[in-house]
């Protein structure tokens, strides 16, 4: 079996048990007996699927001999590792148990399409990417993906607790301050993947920023979840309004990702499909 056929099938079995602890953590949110056993093993679980899906994003390294995020399929492998330790990692100190179900959708919907429709085989890079800044750049720019598909689920979860839903869970006010907590970390991280791209821009176009459609679009989402944080500070807009604008945060991840990638044409082209 080659390095790349192996790589594919850890991403097989990260979305076999990814699918498992869906069932796991819906049965955990929903009943009350043996909720703490069913959430550790689900967590236990969750671990496994993230090393599985990192093992997997090595080996496609090893079969590219370069840094496993070249093209859309590979960043959405590396966005769905770091949904998932983003999640587990707060899980060390906090008790997001209930939160997992909102986690595991988004990252087997990711891999899903990653699969089904993003596949492609590993090949070298166009020489644009090769850069160290592919390093640098794409990095930041899925450590921030990774927090922000957190706080979107904490934005539909408060949503969904104000309307009386999920009774079980923490109050209204923990989860939207838990949901800004998120952004305040991610926020930073985004800027600098937005000021290293534009580096980057430097270096391999000779300009900084020539509105291509992806650069406009991170530019979009930085204004949003600036918007956010700056609402939340200077009028005090909180819960549901804070919650609907980290949603149109989001909106503007998910159409950056999928519709501009592979609909529209531009300098960002060749790392489409």
């Amino acid at each position: 079996m080659s390095t790349n056929s192996l790589s594919n099938l850890f991403v097989y079995f990260g979305i076999f048990l990814a699918a498992f602890n869906l069932v796991l953590f819906s049965i955990a949110l929903t009943q009350n007996k043996m909720k703490s056993k069913i959430s550790n093993v689900a967590l236990s679980l969750t671990w496994l699927t993230g090393l599985f899906l990192v093992t997997a994003l090595l080996l496609r390294g090893i079969a590219a001999q370069r840094a496993p995020w070249g093209n859309m399929y590979e960043f959405a492998l590396a966005s769905a590792v770091a949904i998932i330790f983003t999640f587990l990692v707060i899980s060390i100190k906090k008790d997001i148990a209930w939160l997992g179900i909102f986690v595991i959708v988004p990252v087997i919907l990711l891999l899903g399409l990653a699969v089904i429709v993003l596949y492609t085989e590993s090949g070298p890079l166009v020489p644009a990417l090769k850069s160290t800044w592919l390093l640098i750049h794409v990095t930041s720019a899925i450590i921030s993906y990774g927090a922000f598909t957190i706080n979107f689920a904490l934005s539909i979860i408060y949503l969904l607790k104000v309307k009386g839903r999920f009774k079980n869970l923490p109050s209204a006010k923990k989860i939207d301050e838990f949901s800004y907590k998120v952004v305040l970390f991610a926020f930073p991280i985004w800027t600098f993947a937005v000021i290293s791209g534009a580096i980057w821009a430097e270096s391999a176009w000779g300009r900084y920023w020539g509105w291509d459609p992806k650069e406009t679009w991170a530019f979009i989402t930085w204004i949003v979840y600036a918007a956010y944080l700056h609402s939340r500070v200077t009028i005090g807009w909180k819960g549901t309004k804070s919650a609907w604008v980290s949603i149109a945060g989001y909106a503007t991840i998910v159409f950056n990702f999928f519709v501009i990638n592979i609909l529209v044409t531009g300098l960002h082209s060749y790392a489409g499909i």
